[in-house]
């Protein structure tokens, strides 16, 4: 940029971007409406890609003719079911063929004890479950008469209960996440215009991301579901607003130095470019790092939140310096910055006014008990963590609040086989079908074994093994001939009815112990083992994978980008181990909330993963913000007179920032997943930890106790740097500076 353009250029460069970002928006706001268009929550999208469950749910279709989902509808009485009453649900259950993307229902099967019914429908997975599940319930309520109710249950109704659940991210999520910010824009800047402003960059950041991610979902480039979805949704909003908060912050330095419009926008743009892109692309590259994830949504989660993250960048370094550039020191109106108000402290040594100075002289005055008392308080809350269960949840409680296929699966377990309807699918050489099956007949966990048969009427056969031989029954006049099971690629399906429910721990115990012993039997690999348990059983084996591989990469990741942006190695390093630090207190502190204030059942595996990457990658962006502008200081001041500078001159953007992610991240509390749940509690805790904790009092305080050295090696940490020798900064009290006036 020209220090003096004309002044054509002056107004035309910030006009012709406010135009582009308008037409970006304007075309990207209708795409929130569309978004079910290509977003889905169908079991495929979560999937891990390699897994054994994933290879049986890929080739089910061969085996029943389409691609289902299973329902189960479940009716029950006041007592045992009347004669009439059972004609009365063969009626109302008929009705249901006639809905969209239902498949041949079975006939009603009445329990054991006859207080019970259940019907076993297949729904298209094709088409939308959630809105078909929706359309059964209806059905059965409207057609099934007083004294009779049901329940729609199984995978797809639990899967409609979790769509139910996604449903408020459009509105709901975003209005209270936008809402929240800018009431906290308001009371920082206390100015009716720069809140409106700094919240149409982040807007706009959020619409053009969204038009982006909503066309390579619809060319099946990336994969969209309503977990990445929310998450896309909040960091856009957080991450845009807060470069939006740091280029303001020197905006208004540059207002209060008493430069012109446009020259105040050249200096703040030239100040915030490098902390902003290297704020962006450290959040970028610990996403990217969730492509080596198994995981379908993890890896969906990458490429799509990054994309988010670079257009939050791009809109903080374009749209709003624009905005700026034509409403200049107007847009601080009332509270218009005087000349040399925003100028720091020439002399820390003094008693200062405001809460930055005084803080940085705090820090000075006792910088090693401020580190050391920091780290321990952060290692004492990181012993929380011994009581972290984050091994997996069930299924049912996945939708926090009322959900009917839970309440189903509890009426179903009351009267029939608990696992009924989330069988365990065994796909099995038809050479070792007998062997197969003597190893689920022999198994406690397996209630009834069946072959898949699509001649069967009901679509399976009974199968028991007698003399070494597979023997096929069903139900039929004495002599009726049993059907043969399907056959693809040499192969057969068994399908096994689990004796307990299906995402229970002795469930998961089942799976794992049919796959050892089919190994056995039948050959290592020769069968898979899927179905509902199964799908959760490698998900949270795959999810505590990812950990172990994701974790150690961003941390290296970061680590490498922090040396390059701070031309040294110990303050890197020093700084990444306060966020590991951080993370762990916030994490000991959350394992403690969820077990003894909210009483969740426990996490998923990839609750920690996901908390990693967004405190991590996120509290990363508030120690390149506050380093950054302490080299800058160090520079020109020496090191520990710039550490001091430095946090005075950001103290006040960072706490700003981390009060909006905390506020955004906490909106996602309002869906009722409690995935979503417990990453709001994390994130949001975690960062205001981060905020007031680490990145006011801990690194400040460790920086200025090592002085100079923190650069190593770069010949800054030597003295050999035309920056002023590096002294400790001698602060004096109230009453010394009192004396000294005296004297």
């Amino acid at each position: 940029m020209s220090s003096n353009p004309s002044r054509w250029l002056r107004i035309g460069i910030p006009v012709l971007l406010v135009l582009i970002w308008l037409v970006g928006g304007a075309i990207g706001g209708p795409t929130f409406g569309r978004v079910d268009e290509v977003a889905t929550n169908e079991q495929s999208s979560f999937l891990p890609a390699s897994a054994e469950a994933t290879q049986v749910q890929e080739r089910l279709a061969d085996f029943t003719g389409g691609d289902t989902v299973p329902a189960v509808v479940v009716i029950t009485g006041d007592g045992e079911l009347s004669a009439e009453q059972q004609t009365q649900i063969g009626q109302a259950v008929m009705t249901l063929g006639d809905i969209s993307g239902v498949g041949e229902l079975s006939p009603p099967i009445v329990s054991d004890d006859g207080a019970a019914a259940q019907v076993f429908v297949p729904i298209e997975s094709t088409g939308d479950v959630g809105e078909t599940v929706e359309e059964m319930r209806a059905s059965l309520a409207a057609d099934l008469p007083a004294g009779l109710d049901a329940w729609v249950t199984g995978p797809a109704g639990f899967t409609a209960d979790l769509v139910a659940g996604f449903l408020g991210i459009d509105g709901l999520l975003l209005g209270v996440a936008l809402g929240a910010v800018f009431v906290i824009l308001v009371l920082v800047y206390r100015s009716p215009l720069l809140p409106v402003l700094v919240l149409l960059a982040s807007t706009f950041a959020l619409c053009v991301a969204l038009l982006t991610v909503f066309w390579l979902a619809k060319a099946d480039i990336v994969v969209l579901n309503g977990q990445v979805q929310g998450i896309l949704f909040i960091l856009v909003i957080g991450a845009a607003t807060d470069y939006a908060l740091l280029y303001v912050a020197r905006f208004r330095e540059a207002i209060g130095s008493g430069l012109h419009r446009w020259d105040a926008t050249v200096r703040a743009w030239k100040g915030a470019f490098e902390p902003i892109v290297a704020s962006g692309g450290t959040v970028i590259a610990g996403l990217l790092c969730l492509l080596l994830s198994d995981l379908a949504s993890n890896r969906a989660l990458g490429p799509i939140a990054s994309i988010g993250i670079a257009f939050s960048v791009l809109s903080a370094l374009t749209f709003l310096p624009a905005l700026l550039a034509l409403v200049g020191r107007g847009a601080f109106w009332p509270l218009i910055p005087k000349t040399g108000a925003t100028d720091l402290p020439d002399d820390l040594t003094r008693p200062v006014a405001g809460f930055w100075p005084r803080q940085a002289r705090f820090v000075a005055r006792h910088a090693r008990p401020v580190w050391i008392i920091c780290t321990v308080v952060l290692l004492t809350a990181s012993v929380g963590l011994l009581q972290l269960k984050a091994d997996g949840v069930p299924a049912r409680d996945l939708v926090l609040g009322a959900s009917d296929a839970r309440e189903g699966q509890d009426v179903l377990a009351e009267h029939f086989p608990a696992g009924s309807g989330s069988p365990a699918y065994v796909i099995v050489p038809e050479r070792a079908l007998a062997d197969a099956v003597g190893v689920l007949e022999a198994d406690a966990g397996i209630d009834a074994v069946s072959v898949v048969s699509a001649d069967s009427p009901t679509g399976q056969v009974s199968v028991v093994v007698e003399r070494g031989d597979p023997v096929f029954t069903v139900q039929g006049p004495p002599g009726t001939a049993a059907p043969s099971p399907t056959v693809s690629n040499g192969d057969v399906l068994v399908v096994g009815t689990l004796a307990d429910q299906a995402d229970s721990l002795a469930a998961e115990e089942t799976v794992r112990s049919l796959r050892a012993e089919l190994a056995a039997a039948v050959g290592d690999g020769a069968a898979l083992v899927g179905g509902a348990t199964a799908v959760g059983v490698d998900t949270n084996d795959t999810s505590i994978r990812d950990r172990m591989v994701i974790i150690p990469t961003i941390l290296v990741v970061i680590l490498l980008i922090l040396m390059l942006l701070l031309r040294a190695v110990l303050a890197p390093v020093l700084l990444v181990l306060s966020v590991i630090v951080s993370f762990g207190a916030a994490l000991g502190v959350s394992a403690l909330a969820f077990t003894h204030v909210f009483g969740f059942p426990g996490a998923d595996p990839a609750v920690p993963l996901y908390g990693f990457v967004f405190l991590v990658a996120l509290g990363v962006d508030y120690n390149i913000f506050l380093m950054s502008r302490v080299r800058e200081e160090s520079l020109a001041h020496g090191t520990r007179p710039g550490i001091l500078r430095g946090l005075v001159a950001t103290g006040g953007v960072i706490t700003s920032a981390g009060l909006v992610l905390a506020a955004t991240f906490a909106a996602l509390g309002v869906i009722p997943i409690l995935f979503l749940a417990q990453i709001a509690f994390i994130v949001a805790f975690g960062v205001l930890l981060d905020t007031f904790v680490v990145r006011s009092l801990l690194v400040p305080a460790l920086s200025y106790d090592i002085g100079a050295a923190i650069w190593w090696p770069s010949k800054f940490s030597r003295g050999d740097s035309p920056a002023p020798p590096d002294h400790p900064v001698e602060v004096m009290t109230r009453a010394e500076y009192r004396a000294t006036l005296e004297a």
